[in-house]
C-alpha cells in the first residue's frame, strides 16, 4: 500500500463490513467474501509472519461464528496470508492485471483450502462449491479488490 495509514483503514473498514454483511444483516454467502479480501490486501505489505499471524487472527474471528468447522477458516487463512506476502518477493509490480489475478486466485485458493478443511459429511460436492461458487466468489472479490487497490494505491496503473 502506497498510503498505508488509509491501507489499513480500508482492512479495518471490510473486516467491519464483512462481519455486517454475513451476520448483521445475514446475507451469508451473498455477500462478498471481504475478510479474504481484507488479509489479501493486508498481507502484502506485511512480512510472511506478520501476514500469518493477521490471517490467524482473521480466521480465530470467523470460525467463532462457525461452530461445526471450528479451526478451518484460522489455517485456511494463515496459509493465505502466508501465500500473499510471499507474493510480494516473487512479482514485483502492481499492474491492474497482477491486482485481478492476485484477488482472484487468493479467494479461489481459500474456496479450494477451506474445502478441504471441512469434514466430509460437512462438505458439499467439490464442483458445485469449489468450482462454480468458488469461480462466482472470487470474481466478486476481485471486483470489489480493484476498487480498494485503488483506493490504497496498491496498483502502480490509475
Amino acid at each position: 500500500m502506497r498510503r498505508p495509514l488509509l491501507g489499513w483503514g480500508v482492512v479495518a473498514l471490510l473486516v467491519i463490513l464483512h462481519f455486517l454483511l454475513h451476520v448483521g444483516l445475514g446475507l451469508r454467502s451473498a455477500a462478498p467474501d471481504l475478510l479474504t479480501l481484507a488479509l489479501l490486501l493486508g498481507a502484502r505489505d506485511l512480512r510472511v509472519g506478520s501476514a500469518a499471524g493477521l490471517g490467524f487472527f482473521l480466521g480465530l474471528l470467523e470460525d467463532a461464528l462457525s461452530v461445526m468447522v471450528f479451526g478451518a477458516s484460522a489455517l485456511t487463512l494463515t496459509l493465505l496470508g502466508i501465500v500473499g506476502a510471499a507474493t510480494r518477493e516473487l512479482f514485483m509490480g502492481d499492474s491492474r492485471l497482477f491486482v485481478v489475478s492476485y484477488f482472484f486466485a487468493g479467494k479461489w485458493l481459500r474456496d479450494l483450502l477451506h474445502w478441504t478443511m471441512m469434514g466430509e459429511e460437512l462438505r458439499g460436492p467439490f464442483v458445485d462449491q469449489v468450482l462454480v461458487q468458488g469461480f462466482t466468489g472470487a470474481l466478486y472479490v476481485a471486483v470489489i479488490g480493484v476498487v480498494a487497490a485503488a483506493i490504497t494505491g496498491m496498483s502502480s496503473e490509475s
